[in-house]
């Protein structure tokens, strides 16, 4: 083995670095800097494994070919996550579902590990029957907010469950009851926000909680407009996506079409970031750090659309539910994105689809859930806002 210490390279133009062949050891006390850049600057027809630091996300990626692109690496954790069996033993990103109804509301929490095909587990019970409610996560910890506790009725209570570990949930503080029920709810590694729900009214109020200490809801700001059937935890580390509404004034369904975005770090109002491709309500949303997908709506449909997080514009089509399914929910890994329970014609379904976040296409089917629901609450330790 040869041993070069230099302190640059280039090549004749200095225009960059030489091509090193063979097998080559690279060993510092130090570090190395790949390039880096944002998005939207992404090169492309590299060669496969081109290694680059995408600043919007905060994370390296990685080039897989011309036709998947760009990939994030997945961190992974260094031990099993307890309590599973079969599919979701290993390692991997854990995604929870919380209560749900069908006919009336549940307790009932399930897991499953998003990057392994199969049916979800019993992971434990809520403090409260709930349906319909706002999900937050950290790596660690996720928490159920709000929700109908029969409808329509609703609560306030914020509980949390430890994410590597099955069990029952434990009280975490209480939500206004502005926020209670079909709200949106996002955030990063270290706070949640959620609002724009109906109590028993529409409102635009938002909050947010510190997700590693309990307590009750702050003020955060406002939505552009009260409306409930905001579903979903849509977001990068920066930014919370708000897609779609019902609120009286739009078509026959007083269903809309407006997609908003709040940025997590500040206090402050929801700003307009485009619209998506049809009037909506009763969809559900998710995303990994650098997409958010809209998937289903009410009057019940299969579509499914999508917008660049990091930037404001319209939403495009990404591809169609194997089922038209509305009133479920939705969590990720960096890859996958999945769509679990719902209402389906004629009723709840216990189903589980994955769609393949960085291309487009349709659904297809993961597994099932323990047991039929709609309004389950959903979210994971490894979506877009970590």
């Amino acid at each position: 083995m040869s041993e070069v210490r230099v302190n640059n390279l280039s090549n004749e133009n200095n225009t960059g670095g030489p091509t090193i062949s063979g097998i080559t050891t690279y060993s510092s006390t130090n570090f190395f800097v790949p390039p880096q850049g944002d998005t939207a600057s992404r090169p492309q027809s590299c060669p496969n494994g081109s290694l680059r630091f995408n600043t919007d996300s905060a994370k390296l990626e990685y080039y897989r070919g011309d036709t998947i692109g760009w990939l994030e690496i997945e961190a992974e954790l260094t031990a099993p996550l307890g309590g599973g069996t079969g599919s979701n033993t290993g390692l991997g990103t854990r995604a929870i579902a919380f209560g749900g109804g069908s006919p009336s509301s549940t307790n009932i929490i399930n897991f499953l590990t998003i990057s392994t095909l199969g049916d979800a587990q019993d992971f434990g019970d809520l403090l409260h029957n709930e349906t319909s409610m706002g999900v937050i996560a950290d790596n660690t910890r996720m928490l159920s907010i709000g929700g109908d506790s029969s409808h329509p009725g609703h609560n306030n209570t914020i509980e949390f469950i430890t994410i590597a570990s099955i069990g029952n949930a434990q009280d975490f503080g209480d939500a206004a009851t502005g926020c209670a029920r079909h709200p949106y709810s996002g955030g990063n590694k270290t706070r949640g926000v959620y609002g724009g729900g109906g109590s028993p009214s529409n409102v635009n109020t938002l909050e947010y909680i510190t997700i590693q200490s309990e307590g009750n809801g702050v003020d955060f700001g406002d939505l552009q407009a009260e409306g409930q059937f905001r579903r979903g935890n849509a977001g990068s580390t920066t930014r919370g996506v708000i897609m779609g509404r019902y609120a009286p004034g739009g078509d026959s369904h007083a269903n809309h079409n407006t997609i908003e975005f709040i940025t997590f770090a500040s206090t402050g109002n929801g700003q307009d970031f485009g619209d998506l491709t049809t009037t909506i309500s009763d969809a559900t949303s998710t995303s990994n750090c650098i997409r958010a997908i809209r998937i289903g709506k009410w009057p019940v449909n299969d579509m499914i659309d999508y917008v660049t997080i990091a930037t404001t514009g319209n939403a495009i089509d990404f591809g169609d539910l194997v089922t038209a399914t509305y009133h479920s929910s939705a969590a990720t890994n960096p890859t996958r994105a999945l769509r679990i329970g719902g209402n389906q014609s004629p009723g709840a379904t216990n189903s589980i689809e994955f769609l393949t976040i960085i291309t487009t296409g349709n659904g297809q089917d993961f597994g099932d859930l323990t047991h039929a629901t709609r309004g389950v609450g959903a979210n994971s330790n490894g979506h877009g806002g970590l």
